[in-house]
């Protein structure tokens, strides 16, 4: 079966589902009204979603007039600020003073939102929460302790960006097909920089924001264990081990190839030099989409481009990258709860066919129909990505994580930093003093070794 015919197959499937989920929610939804005392002052059932993305304005107040024409329940959207966001939901909820019905909040936040009582186990109609509609990153991103607490609406990762006219280019000029030109592996970037005969506007090869920890993770993230698969278990954390040292050992190495400074290191920057044509590849979040499209409207951007998963470090390292994942919460403290799962059930499902197009946002949703070039890239890199942890007691974890890979980058020894960063987040877990017993010493490079990367 061809690509498109599985796509539009597929989307058979979910329409199925999603048929179900409709009769569902206006069959208990029904019930959910009856239950309003006939002289209550509303003309109709009313929820209240809160969320922080100014970005979702025009798409929620679009899926709220959906859903009052189609099941004759008001939903009204409240933008809130992002600072201190879930304190002012709990304000509001133990407050009983305007308090949201369900909210949209990044996965990480999920276990305080659940102790708190802020978020409760979603009831899941018709099992449409599953891995017959999400990547199980989805499921695991609004899993916490065995419970689905929310229901997964759009994410956020990073991917290889690269420019494909100037891999077109390069193909005609080796005698090869463009396809053997996307790296796989960090070498494979290091490969093709040795014979690419550059023309006068590409300034770098490869070129990427070093200094945040959102596209720098993936080089040791395959081999560090945060919270489990959920991101929620305090008894599943391995951050120092060989794998991940050897991961950021050649993170290290880098830097000799590509010199970039992390104290000036901007993900902007990089992104604004990627948009004039002045590198071939770098490692971009799903901005870049909305980015390249704003500057083709504006006659700035005349090349071709694609988006593929970051590549591995080498054939023996693998790479994985960290993922955010939106979800929409139901308030444990709502009095219509029902009401509210009703509409969260609609909004992971049906409401996600209009999410990239008014608020550029990517869905999580499996075979929604791609919108922009490169979506499905990110869409596969996703898949197999982190969810950010849920841990409280993880909270500090990334500005370390940060620094730490900014001292490694900067020459440091690799298993030094990383086995000071383990001990560091282990006592604060577990509250005694820990010391890694062990010592990883990586394998020292032979003289050949270090004659051919300086030759290189």
């Amino acid at each position: 079966m061809g690509l498109k015919k599985g796509l539009f197959a597929a989307a058979g499937v979910l329409a199925v589902a999603a048929a179900g989920i409709a009769v569902w929610v206006f069959t208990h939804k029904q019930e959910a009204v009856e239950m309003i005392p006939d002289n209550a002052m509303l003309v109709r059932p009313t929820i209240t979603i809160w969320y922080t993305d100014e970005a979702l304005e025009d798409y929620l107040a679009s899926m709220a007039l959906d859903y009052l024409e189609q099941y004759d329940v008001r939903v009204v959207p409240v933008q809130k600020s992002g600072l201190e966001y879930l304190e002012a939901v709990n304000q509001a909820s133990v407050g009983n003073e305007n308090l949201p019905d369900l909210y949209i909040l990044g996965n990480e936040s999920l276990e305080k939102a659940y102790l708190a009582g802020l978020a409760c186990e979603i009831f899941n109609p018709e099992d449409v929460i599953s891995t017959r509609n999400f990547p199980q990153t989805a499921l695991d991103a609004v899993t916490y302790r065995g419970k689905m607490v929310a229901y997964p609406l759009y994410f956020e990762t990073s991917a290889l960006v690269y420019n494909r006219t100037y891999l077109q280019q390069a193909a005609q000029e080796l005698a090869v097909g463009e396809e053997t030109l996307i790296p796989k592996t960090i070498d494979d970037i290091l490969s093709f920089a040795d014979a690419y005969n550059a023309p006068d506007t590409v300034e770098a090869v490869f070129k990427w924001d070093v200094a945040d920890i959102f596209y720098n993770y993936f080089f040791a993230g395959n081999y560090m264990d945060v919270g489990g698969a959920c991101g929620d278990d305090e008894s599943r954390i391995d951050i120092y081990n060989l794998e991940a040292v050897r991961g950021l050992q050649t993170y290290q190495d880098l830097n000799q190839f590509f010199s970039i400074d992390a104290k000036s290191s901007s993900y902007d920057s990089v992104m604004q030099d990627f948009l004039d044509g002045k590198l071939v590849f770098t490692v971009a979040t799903t901005d870049i989409l909305n980015r390249i499209a704003q500057a083709r409207e504006e006659g700035l951007f005349p090349y071709e481009y694609g988006v593929v998963p970051l590549p591995d470090v080498n054939g023996e390292v693998q790479s994985r990258g960290l993922s955010v994942t939106s979800v929409v919460a139901v308030n444990g403290y709502s009095t219509k709860k029902e009401l509210a799962n009703y509409f969260a059930a609609w909004l992971s499902t049906f409401g996600q066919d209009k999410l990239y197009a008014r608020a550029k946002r990517i869905p999580v949703r499996l075979r929604v129909v791609p919108e922009a070039v490169g979506m499905e890239g990110f869409m596969e890199e996703y898949s197999y990505s982190i969810p950010m942890p849920k841990l409280m007691s993880m909270a500090n974890f990334w500005v370390r994580m940060e620094i730490a890979y900014t001292k490694i980058w900067s020459g440091e020894n690799a298993s030094d930093i990383l086995k000071n960063l383990s001990e560091q987040i282990m006592t604060q877990v577990t509250g005694t003093e820990y010391v890694e017993t062990e010592y990883i010493e990586l394998p020292q490079k032979t003289q050949t070794e270090t004659q051919e990367d300086a030759d290189s």
